[in-house]
C-alpha cells in the first residue's frame, strides 16, 4: 500500500509541474479540478514541489491560485513520457543546427536517458535518427549567438565587421556595417541575423558566421514590421530573389516527355499536372530566367514551352552557350 501510495503522489506531482508549465496562473480551484483531489491536497503536492527547489508562488485574488516562478538553482527536471521523447528528438537533432553544442547535446542526453524508466527508454532508443550535416557550414559559438540575441532582446543597434565570400584577410579595412536586429534564424544549417541597415534603408539578411561585433553596441531603436508579415515568409522571398513576396521573380510553365510519377519528385515548389499518359504539365520558378530554362533542362526529355516568351528566349540563350562550349566539331 505505501508504494502505492507513493506512485500516487509522484504521478501527481509531475502532473502538477505540468499544468504549472503550461500557462502562468492557476487559480487553485482549477487545479483541484484538473488533478481530481481536494484543495488541501493541492496546498500540500504544493509545498513538496517548493522542497524539491521549485519556486512556486501564491497569488492573490477572489479565487487565489498558484504561479512556477524562475528560480537561482536548477532545481530536478520533470518531463512527462512526451516531452522526454520529445527532448531526446531535440537533443539528437541539435548536431546540425550549427550552434556548436554537439558535446553538450550529447552528454545531455545520455544524462536523460540514464534517469528515464526502461520502458521509456525502450522508447527513446528505438528512435534512431540519421543526420546530414554539411561540414561545409562554418560553425557559430554559442556565446556568439547568445550576444546576438541579447542585442535583439534589447533592441540596441549593432556595430560589426562582415566578411565577404573571397576577401582577403590582409585587405583594406573597411568601415564597420550597421544593422538594427530584429531576428536570429537558422536555415539550412546556417545562421542569419535579419535586420534593417540604416545606413542602406533597407533590410539585410548577415550570415552570422561572417559577422564580428564592435563593442559597446550602438543605440537602441524602435521595432519596425519585417516586410511578408513575418520572418520565414520575408527569409523565404529573399533567397527567391524577390524583394517584396515569397514568389521566384521568373515562372513558366512547359511540358516534359515524363510521367508524372517521375517528375514530381524533383520539382521543389513547383506544380506539376498529368497531360496523358506519359507526358507532364510543369509550372517553376526561378531567380532568373536562364537559371529556370537550366534547371527544366536536367529532366533529360523533350520540351515544350508554354510560355511566357522571356522562357523560350532564356532556352534560345542557353542552346547558344551549350553550342559555343561544345565548341567545333573534330575533323
Amino acid at each position: 500500500m505505501p508504494i502505492a501510495s507513493s506512485t500516487t503522489t509522484s504521478s501527481r506531482l509531475l502532473a502538477l509541474l505540468s499544468l504549472l508549465q503550461a500557462r502562468r496562473d492557476w487559480p487553485g480551484s482549477l487545479l483541484s479540478e484538473r488533478l481530481g483531489v481536494s484543495a488541501r491536497t493541492v496546498r500540500r503536492d504544493v509545498d513538496r514541489l517548493r522542497e524539491l527547489g521549485y519556486l512556486v508562488q501564491a497569488v492573490k485574488g477572489p479565487d487565489g491560485g498558484y504561479r512556477l516562478e524562475a528560480g537561482s538553482d536548477m532545481p530536478p527536471l520533470l518531463f512527462d513520457e512526451d516531452q522526454a521523447v520529445a527532448l531526446a528528438v531535440a537533443l539528437r537533432s541539435a548536431v546540425v543546427t550549427g550552434a556548436g553544442i554537439e558535446e553538450a547535446a550529447v552528454r545531455a542526453l545520455t544524462t536523460v536517458r540514464q534517469v528515464l524508466p526502461s520502458r521509456l527508454r525502450q522508447r527513446v532508443d528505438a528512435l534512431q535518427i540519421s543526420v546530414a550535416a554539411d561540414n561545409t557550414h562554418t560553425q557559430v559559438d554559442t556565446g556568439f549567438l547568445l550576444t546576438l540575441s541579447a542585442a535583439i532582446r534589447a533592441r540596441e543597434e549593432l556595430r560589426f565587421d562582415y566578411r565577404t565570400p573571397g576577401q582577403n584577410e590582409h585587405a583594406e579595412a573597411r568601415a564597420p556595417r550597421r544593422v538594427q536586429p530584429h531576428h536570429l534564424v537558422v536555415r539550412a544549417e546556417r545562421w542569419y541575423v535579419v535586420g534593417w541597415d540604416p545606413d542602406r534603408g533597407d533590410w539585410r539578411t548577415f550570415r552570422a558566421d561572417r559577422m564580428t561585433v564592435r563593442v559597446p553596441n550602438g543605440p537602441r531603436f524602435t521595432p519596425r514590421d519585417v516586410p511578408g508579415g513575418d520572418v520565414a515568409t520575408f527569409l523565404s522571398a529573399r533567397f527567391k530573389g524577390s524583394q517584396t513576396t515569397n514568389a521566384w521573380p521568373c515562372r513558366g510553365e512547359v511540358i516534359l516527355d515524363l510521367p508524372m510519377a517521375e517528375v514530381a519528385a524533383f520539382v521543389g515548389d513547383g506544380v506539376v499536372e498529368e497531360c496523358g499518359t506519359a507526358r507532364t504539365r510543369l509550372t517553376m520558378g526561378s531567380w532568373s530566367w536562364g537559371a529556370l530554362a537550366a534547371a527544366l533542362v536536367r529532366f533529360d526529355t523533350e520540351i515544350e514551352v508554354v510560355g511566357p516568351p522571356q522562357l523560350r528566349a532564356a532556352f534560345a540563350e542557353l542552346s547558344r552557350r551549350a553550342g559555343r562550349a561544345a565548341g567545333p566539331e573534330p575533323s
